[in-house]
């Protein structure tokens, strides 16, 4: 998972990638995705390669339950202090075979790899929120990423995924360009693919497009 790149991003402390705020597409578009499944508004969401994101205060504020899953430590520290979660809640280490972390009420916070994440890590899981995985991998290890995600997600677990697209010859990444044909090749297989916004922006003088995604379980 360029485990040197990302511990050498979060102790440099440049992490332009953290967003101060909600994301807004988030929530505009968050509660459409449970309403068309089959799923409790309540229960566990896995947010991969999670970072520090206030994401996941909102979505734990909606009723839902947090699996957090990334390679830092340090990230997942400063989630807890910069939201002074330890003067709230009774903070844990975890205790976990394969991750270090932390728990506290009705969040899980691992750190480690996400590929030595198990079926039996996210039985609990009814949903997930994909906003910097994706985008963060290179495209040598979006397939191997996908994959692994859809042989330990719960039968029919719904997504939200926020990606972007650009012409990546003009710009490095992280993030990097993810097209909607992509999207497609990675979940069309076995997810109904519904984009349901899409904004241009010029960021680092490359034209960008950002899209949400609702991706829910195909009926057999």
């Amino acid at each position: 998972m360029q485990n040197d790149f990302w511990q050498k991003m979060w102790a440099s402390g440049v992490v332009g990638f953290h967003q101060p705020e909600v994301n807004a597409y988030l929530k505009a578009h968050w509660h459409k995705l449970l309403t068309t499944d089959h799923k409790a508004m309540a229960g566990e969401v896995l947010v991969p390669l999670s970072g520090k994101s206030l994401d996941m205060l909102w979505l734990k504020e909606q009723g839902h339950d947090i699996l957090a899953v990334e390679l830092s430590l340090k990230a997942l520290e400063e989630f807890i202090e910069e939201n002074h979660l330890h003067r709230r809640f009774s903070i844990q280490d975890l205790v976990h075979e394969r991750f270090c972390g932390y728990e506290l009420e009705a969040m899980r916070l691992f750190c480690g790899d996400f590929f030595h994440l198990t079926r039996e890590d996210c039985q609990d899981v009814v949903a997930v929120y994909d906003r910097a995985a994706l985008v963060a991998l290179p495209p040598e290890m979006r397939a191997d990423y996908a994959k692994h995600l859809l042989e330990i997600l719960p039968p029919d677990t719904p997504m939200l995924l926020i990606a972007l697209d650009y012409d990546q010859s003009l710009r490095n990444g992280p993030p990097f360009a993810v097209s909607e044909q992509e999207i497609h090749t990675l979940y069309g297989e076995h997810y109904q693919i519904e984009k349901v916004q899409e904004d241009k922006f010029e960021r680092k003088g490359v034209e960008t497009v950002e899209s949400t995604y609702l991706l829910n379980f195909r009926e057999n």
